[in-house]
């Protein structure tokens, strides 16, 4: 199996053991154009799940106000709770399917 190309992989798959460090040591010490690619893309995807993490901090502030009145049920935290759950299972499937795709 070619070097390059496990790499490339395993910086898709290093959302499980790695996080984000994984594809940027590999983007720094590999020299193929390909292999930087995939490790920045990675890199990237990784990230993702970083955007939601304001909006459940702004859900919990909202919701602290609404409980603060003493009016209404706070729902926006579960809301903002089940976006960055979505958002991190996409992640994940797609690094996945990225990572699959690689090797293949």
């Amino acid at each position: 199996m070619d070097t390059n190309r496990l790499l490339s992989s395993l910086s898709y798959f290093s959302i499980f053991f790695a996080g984000f460090i994984f594809p940027v040591i590999v983007y720094f010490l590999v020299d193929d154009p390909e292999t930087k690619r995939h490790a920045k893309s990675a890199f990237l995807s990784h990230l993702l799940p970083l955007i939601a993490v304001p909006l459940v901090v702004a859900g919990v502030f909202f919701d602290l106000g609404v409980l603060a009145v003493g009016s209404g049920i706070p729902i926006f935290i579960f809301i903002t709770i089940g976006f960055s759950l979505l958002i991190s299972l996409i992640v994940v499937i797609w690094n996945v399917y990225k990572g699959i795709k690689v090797l293949l």
